[in-house]
């Protein structure tokens, strides 16, 4: 149990669009580090990575995964995240805590909708970045194009390239070090081993090009070295690589590397450079920090003789070995035994063991200090987000927000009485992954399982079988479909009952009118000289209240109208609240049928972000959903559409946009406000509903 100092680790997370190989990368590196005997493989299942079996059906990483492995006398905490759009949320957590982001894409395909939101991810939390030419292999493979592609999208930072490819798509054998001005030339069998040659001769024009691009770019980065070159002065290897790794740690300089996960060409090189020149956690001498007590900001210093700090970016949960808590050291150090302080929860917790993992593979660690990344276990109430702290010195840092689902579906236990268990296992679920909404609608009385998308629903649904043994059924959710009256009328509503003994009596005089839309219900008392005594008039106001959860056309809650009660009559004996709360609700009931009901449907408020390429076909389509098209918005090569569209026409949005975009599209909705059905459309709600109703009656 090796104890490392902050200069001698480095926080590297692997991002990309989704099924560009950051895994296959990962398992790559696990491999030369002799983490694993054999190189792991997505396509196979034998990913040390990608080990839940949802992974290893559908081939993608769904929740990130830490590997902590030494490669040249230093401590790599590897985070693989989701690139997949259902579960990019957990990327941007991971994203939180890393120094450095590796960001992967295919040399075939370029620069992605994925990869944007990664690269805004990076740019959001501070993080350094490199960027990998992945599947340099694959047949029309293009480094030049792809380049290209970066630089052209990506451009708040200096891309600039480090490597450059020996060969292309099969012959694809290497890589030119442009900093050592030497190739690369690796082994056939996948071993990763290679040989440091001189530069093919019909390369060297290109990487002279190249390499004269990065010197004149790194020596930016201090004046001194600056001017020495600018007066034509040879400047040194070692202060090339020292004023590049200025630019990288300072976010002005994203280096590009190039190579092959799948045959292990230039993932030792990209190890190397990730330890040479990137920055190690002592790099940021302070981080910003919230002070609990004035909710002020403030910094810690990030030292390990500071007192401890660490933010809490994931959990999992497993039935068998309980709750594992990750998180990301900021200051001091962290010992087994040690009481820490959950700052949010105002809550102590008692350390247990700690240790790293590889995948699932857990390594005892002793300890763990500032800068690391470490894993404890079976904490009781600490979550996603939470700081824990030396109780005598409390901090906060600042968590991560996580985006709004955008599907959602009605959900059913397949088992009866198997409900409280669907409560705790989706509880246990929601520690894990915080995209995950759970509530019950009060209108429709479903409960509803909200999502990224249909993919992260079904892995939901499997993973509650599979690790709690609750089985659901999944259905479209019901539309909260509301009622409105465009009318105005006076109606008596009057309620006289005799019977032997005391009667009932009472007597009532509305006015029904409708209201602009979204302001509720709004009652009116101008009943003058006491003809109705003041303690019934509450009970006029709940008679309404109750019967405005059923409208007349189909049943829905009504909204957005005013009732004023302006006369009426009692009775002496026979008169009550009972009598004038009946006498209310007939008579609203019966105003509403004079008042032209109408059927009212929830509209969303979308944005979809989506090619250029596909424009034309994102705009036919929400005018087919009915839906009236805001504005366009150009953001990068990317379209950003905002709309307005009926929810009943958007319920399984998600599928339909991966579909019309090749999985590039992405959007965010929420409810916006209520607006009138048409005619023809609410004929068939109101039908449907009817036959509903019948059925339940039957």
């Amino acid at each position: 149990m090796k104890k490392y100092e902050p200069e001698a680790i480095r926080n590297v997370g692997i991002f990309s669009h989704g099924g560009e190989g950051k895994t296959s990368i990962v398992e790559a590196m696990l491999f030369l580090a002799g983490e694993n005997t054999r190189l792991g493989s997505v396509d196979e299942g034998t990913s040390l990575m990608d080990y839940e079996p949802e992974e290893v059906e559908r081939k993608i990483t769904i929740s990130s995964t830490l590997a902590c492995f030494e490669w040249a006398k230093k401590k790599i905490n590897l985070l693989d995240t989701p690139g997949d759009d259902n579960f990019i949320s957990d990327a941007k957590l991971c994203m939180r805590v890393v120094d450095t982001a590796v960001i992967v894409m295919s040399a075939v395909s370029g620069v992605k909708v994925g990869t944007e939101k990664v690269w805004g991810y990076a740019s959001e939390f501070g993080a350094a970045v490199a960027i990998f030419v992945n599947k340099m292999d694959r047949e029309r493979a293009d480094f030049a194009r792809t380049v290209e592609d970066i630089q052209k999208n990506l451009t708040d930072r200096t891309c600039l390239v480090v490597q450059i490819p020996v060969g292309q798509e099969e012959n694809f054998r290497g890589v030119v070090d442009l900093l050592a001005m030497k190739a690369c030339i690796f082994k056939a069998d996948g071993s990763g081993a290679f040989d440091v040659v001189d530069i093919p001769a019909e390369q060297l024009d290109l990487a002279q090009k190249y390499r004269e691009k990065l010197v004149e770019t790194a020596v930016e980065m201090d004046d001194e070295v600056m001017e020495r070159y600018l007066n034509g002065d040879e400047i040194s290897s070692e202060e090339i690589e020292k004023c590049l790794k200025e630019g990288i740690a300072g976010n002005k300089i994203v280096p590009i590397f190039c190579g092959s996960a799948a045959r292990n060409i230039g993932i030792g090189t990209l190890l190397d450079g990730i330890v040479k020149l990137f920055p190690a956690p002592s790099y940021k001498k302070e981080v910003e920090a919230i002070n609990p007590k004035t909710d002020e900001k403030t910094t810690r210093e990030s030292s390990g003789n500071q007192p401890f700090s660490a933010l809490i970016f994931k959990t999992i949960t497993d039935p068998f070995a309980g709750k594992l808590t990750l998180f990301r050291v900021y200051s001091g150090e962290l010992h087994p035994d040690m009481t820490v302080l959950n700052v949010l929860k105002d809550e102590k917790e008692r350390i247990g063991q700690i240790f790293s993992l590889v995948g699932k593979k857990q390594k005892p660690a002793g300890s763990a200090s500032a800068g690391d990344i470490a894993v404890v276990a079976k904490l009781k109430d600490v979550q996603t987000g939470d700081t824990i702290c030396d109780e005598k010195s409390p901090i906060r840092y600042e968590g991560v927000t996580v985006p709004n689902p955008v599907i959602s579906f009605s959900l059913q236990p397949k088992a009866k009485g198997d409900e409280d268990k669907l409560n705790t296992s989706l509880a246990r679920l929601i520690e894990e992954d915080q995209t995950i909404k759970y509530s019950r609608d009060e209108q429709t009385k479903e409960f509803l399982l909200s999502g990224m998308g249909q993919v992260h629903i079904e892995v939901i649904v499997e993973r509650m079988k599979r690790k709690f043994g609750v089985e659901v059924e999944l259905k479209d959710p019901k539309v909260p479909y509301k009622e409105t009256i465009k009318g105005t009328t006076k109606v008596q509503g009057k309620y006289k009952k005799q019977s032997g003994g005391k009667g009932q009596y009472g007597d009532t005089w509305l006015e029904l009118g409708p209201k602009p839309r979204g302001e509720g219900f709004e009652f009116v008392d101008k009943i003058v000289g006491g003809a109705i005594p003041r303690q019934y008039i509450p009970a006029v106001e709940k008679g309404i209240v109750e019967a405005m959860n059923q409208g007349i056309l189909a049943g829905y809650p009504v909204i957005d109208f005013k009732v004023t009660l302006y006369d009426g009559s009692y009775h002496d004996v026979d008169s009550s609240e009972m009598a004038f709360k009946i006498a209310a609700s007939m008579g609203f009931k019966k105003g509403l049928e004079m008042c032209k009901p109408a059927l009212l449907e929830p509209i969303m408020k979308m944005e979809v972000i989506v090619p250029d390429e596909n424009m034309g076909d994102i705009m036919g389509d929400m005018n087919s959903r009915r839906g009236k098209i805001m504005g366009v918005e150009t953001k990068g090569s990317n379209q950003v559409v905002k709309a307005v569209v009926p929810m009943a026409e958007v319920l399984r949005y998600a599928p339909d946009l991966r579909s019309m975009t090749g999985g590039r599209g992405t959007f965010t909705m929420e409810y916006s406000h209520y607006e009138e059905v048409p005619a023809q459309i609410a004929e068939k709600i109101v039908e449907a509903a009817k036959r509903e109703k019948e059925a339940q009656e039957k």
